[in-house]
């Protein structure tokens, strides 16, 4: 290779997707929340895009929506390129650009960050596992597996469930395989080589589970400032009586509209629906998705 081909491919590469991404450092790091750094998160998504040439093709086609994808990740506070949130080349309009996913690690990250959960169970049940579980009667599921087999069979099941910070469990949801097969449906790009359904099926089986499951517990870093906003609150009405200043419950999980009396805890089957409310991107176009 000749030193003129070496500086053409150099020119072209500080020209890219990558560049673009490092131009706009500044703006993805006033969405991200503090604990992201910018410069490890402009560092991992221009690695991934130098590492994967269909990928970089599509971000080349539509700058728009990497950009997008790039400051949903950002606001998510969730590491591009990963199981956190894939980035994946889809075909729109004729064209290849670039499609963001949320992955089931995003999902799982998001409850734990919220700070009212001490534990997050996500798992698929195989055709050769035992899973038991009655809605009203057991408060978890009892998943067993055998270890030692070969070959566990099709996936046929997938449950997720918090433990709260003060041992109650969340809502348990339970989902078989049409109800997957119905979120995928909906899912676009799904049938795509470069889909993550098609790549990492197993985790997009937790993926869509973990989704569901945040319905049921807090996903917001807010929701975490809140309880210590009341916690103060409560401190100093307690000092301003002249009584003893007595901590402050934990958190707990928040009340679902509607749900504050339930009784007991129940599996949840439901269809899949679109995701909504993903935030607004920095360009249009954005290529986030749930």
């Amino acid at each position: 290779m000749t030193e003129n081909t070496v500086s053409a491919a150099v020119a072209v590469r500080d020209q890219g997707p990558g560049a673009m991404v490092e131009h706009y450092k500044a703006d993805l790091a006033q969405v991200m929340p503090s604990h992201v750094k910018p410069d490890t998160f402009v560092r991992l998504a221009v690695g991934v895009l130098r590492r994967d040439r269909n990928l970089a093709q599509a971000a080349q086609n539509n700058p728009a929506a990497l950009m997008g994808a790039l400051m949903d990740a950002a606001q998510l506070g969730l590491t591009p390129g990963t199981e956190q949130y894939y980035l994946v080349p889809r075909k729109q309009k004729g064209r290849m650009e670039v499609q963001g996913i949320r992955g089931y690690q995003g999902e799982i990250e998001l409850i734990y960050r919220a700070g009212a959960v001490s534990s997050v169970i996500v798992e698929v049940v195989r055709q050769a596992d035992t899973f038991r579980y009655s809605p009203g009667r057991d408060e978890r599921p009892v998943h067993e597996i055998d270890w030692d087999a070969e070959d566990r069979g099709p996936l046929r099941l997938v449950y997720a469930y918090a433990v709260m910070k003060d041992g109650a469990t969340s809502k348990v949801v339970v989902l078989n395989r049409a109800q997957v097969m119905k979120a995928k449906a909906m899912s676009q790009g799904s049938d795509s080589p470069y889909s993550p359904w098609q790549k990492h099926e197993e985790a997009m089986w937790m993926k869509t589970a973990a989704h569901r499951l945040t319905k049921w517990v807090p996903t917001s870093a807010e929701y975490m400032r809140e309880q210590l906003r009341a916690q103060a609150e409560v401190a100093a009405e307690q000092q301003a009586a002249g009584g003893p200043v007595l901590s402050a419950p934990g958190p707990v999980a928040a009340p679902v509209e509607g749900d504050e009396d339930e009784g007991p805890i129940e599996a949840e089957f439901v269809d899949d629906e679109p995701s909504a409310g993903w935030p607004s991107a920095a360009q249009p176009g954005s290529g986030a998705r749930a």
